[in-house]
């Protein structure tokens, strides 16, 4: 494996034109690279999470919320899937699921190193998966103890070998919401300020249009903070948090949320839209 060090967090602003300029090439088939970027001494600016969590409904503390380590990797998992050697067009990908695995909290003034790096493409029904892996290792410790694994879908050039959808859970519970939240329509351009991720379709209804959607979607990890959030005070130091994408949140929207006990002091939950049994989002929470 080829290791890249970064000196700093990648560019955002010259890697989206690099993602457009992606987007007119054809996919040079399925192999991914044999790279991981590793970023180390980083630490939060307390201001950035104050602001990450005011806009995903963490209260504040010194204790990071378990997505958020997630935006601190965002640009390098941008940056690898803009290299030449990347064989997916980044624009059109759908995030389709997310696993956070946080073995310990993480807290303020802890420095990190970063690692990011893709892994296992497969067939699916629908074209090809792939995972991106970010780790968190604090200090010089060896091991990481927060890992996310974010599953994405490269549509087409399928051989339709493989890869039929996850099957529903069967312990789900009908839409009947624990709690409604309204989600206002600027939510993806307030996600997009802390998170770094200003994909089109999050941030006005008329580039949301361009890609063939109504109106602005929000960010499924603004989703998946959103649904966490709700759990704080209830949570175990160390946990597996596995969401599944489902329907796009139109916004503005009125949303449901539906939680309830599943297997030994875990839990499961859902977002609904308010007015129809349809989930935007599914997950679990698992003590590891």
């Amino acid at each position: 494996m080829t290791v890249k060090e970064l000196s700093a967090a990648p560019n955002l602003t010259t890697l989206y034109p690099k993602a457009v300029a992606g987007g007119l090439r054809r996919s040079g088939g399925d192999s991914l690279p044999d790279t991981e970027y590793v970023r180390r001494g980083v630490t939060v600016d307390p201001r950035h999470l104050a602001d990450y969590g005011r806009v995903c409904g963490f209260r504040l503390s010194d204790e990071l919320p378990a997505t958020y380590p997630h935006v601190l990797a965002f640009g390098m998992q941008i940056a690898l899937m803009t290299e030449p050697d990347f064989p997916f067009p980044l624009l059109g990908m759908v995030h389709v699921a997310n696993r956070i695995t946080q073995r310990r909290p993480l807290r303020l003034g802890e420095p990190m190193t970063l690692r990011v790096r893709t892994d296992e493409a497969r067939p699916h029904d629908k074209g090809t998966q792939f995972d991106v892996i970010s780790e968190v290792l604090p200090g010089d410790e060896d091991e990481p103890v927060w890992t996310d694994v974010s599953t994405y879908l490269h549509r087409g050039g399928t051989s339709g070998s493989a890869g039929a959808p996850r099957a529903r859970p069967t312990e789900l519970a009908p839409p009947a919401p624990t709690a409604r939240w309204r989600v206002p329509a600027d939510i993806g351009r307030r996600y997009a300020e802390v998170s770094g991720d200003r994909n089109p379709i999050h941030l006005h209804r008329l580039t949301a249009r361009m890609f063939g959607f109504r109106s602005a979607i929000a960010h499924g990890m603004w989703t998946k903070a959103r649904c966490l959030a709700a759990f704080e005070g209830r949570l175990p130091g160390a946990y597996t948090v596995d969401v599944g994408f489902k329907r796009p949140v139109l916004l503005p929207a009125t949303v449901g949320f539906t939680s309830w006990h599943s297997g030994a002091a875990g839990w499961a939950f859902e977002l609904w839209h308010a007015r129809k049994p349809t989930p935007h989002l599914t997950g679990t929470i698992t003590p590891e």
